[in-house]
């Protein structure tokens, strides 16, 4: 693929995301939406994140599987829920996914 095609894909994904971000102003016309569904949408980005991370540690190519990152993972997710904060949980996940992995 030649880099001015490329450039032009690049291009036009932007375009196409920013006319997705404008459709819901647009739409709604200043209108602010219903409790019920202002709700659901604050339920989407922890829900898209815990995907995330579960894909990541669950994952290994295109199979299931559990190894190193997996446990560095549940032992952060552990920390966080007794109350850790975010850098530690990081931290203890990454020297727990390395230690794993030397072994």
């Amino acid at each position: 693929m030649s880099p001015s095609t490329v450039w032009l894909l690049v291009a036009a994904c932007a375009l196409v995301t920013a006319a997705i971000k404008a459709a819901g102003p647009v739409a709604l016309g200043g209108r602010e939406l219903p409790e019920r569904f202002m709700r659901f949408v604050a339920l989407l980005a922890p829900s898209l994140l815990a995907a995330l991370v579960v894909t990541s540690a669950l994952a290994n190519g295109r199979h299931l599987a559990v190894g190193a990152d997996t446990v560095g993972v549940a032992v952060a997710g552990v920390l966080l829920w007794r109350g850790a904060s975010v850098v530690l949980g990081v931290i203890v996940a990454a020297a727990v996914t390395a230690l794993l992995r030397a072994v």
